[in-house]
């Protein structure tokens, strides 16, 4: 859920009679990656050669020094990189919530304090909003920072009816 949920709401927000995002994954390589349970998934593009991402999401996993290294350079340029659940790790190690305030699922917030004290990590909320840094708790919470960042780009009644559509 950690992608799928925040996929979901980026693929249901319409404006207008218009769907304005463009979905596609990226890795290190476009061969097919397990996930968990068994989930297969064939990314669409490598680090080298993705479209402009604006919005990059970064769900829970064992990351790399290419991942960190990608972060660090699509996170200048996109409008946000959130992470989701765990992601917050692959944030952490590219530096990019060094100084900020982030969470992550809640059996990992004393992990994420003590092997990065420079971040201030927050507790008890579903997800922490920075200008182009934000991270959301576990699994569902995800949903939760995609609609808000649905609200930033068209406003609260987009999200409300993209909240509404999925039954959320």
């Amino acid at each position: 859920i950690d992608f799928a949920g925040p996929w979901e709401v980026f693929q249901d927000t319409m404006v207008g009679d218009q769907m304005p995002f463009q979905l596609f994954t990226v890795s290190e390589k476009t061969a097919t990656i397990e996930g968990s349970g068994g989930l297969k998934l064939v990314p669409d593009y490598t680090f080298a050669n993705p479209p402009e991402c604006k919005v990059v999401v970064v769900p829970a996993q064992k990351g790399s020094d290419a991942l960190h290294e990608w972060l660090r350079k699509v996170s200048r340029t996109a409008d946000v990189t959130m992470s989701v659940c765990t992601g917050a790790f692959q944030l952490a190690k590219a530096g990019l919530l060094d100084g900020k305030s982030a969470t992550t699922h809640h059996e990992f917030l004393d992990q994420l304090e003590k092997k990065f004290p420079e971040i201030k990590v927050k507790r008890g909320v579903r997800f922490v909003e920075g200008e182009k840094i934000s991270t959301a708790g576990g699994l569902s919470s995800g949903i939760d920072l995609a609609l808000r960042v649905v609200e930033r780009y068209f406003g609260r009644s987009a999200a409300e009816r993209t909240a509404t559509y999925m039954e959320y």
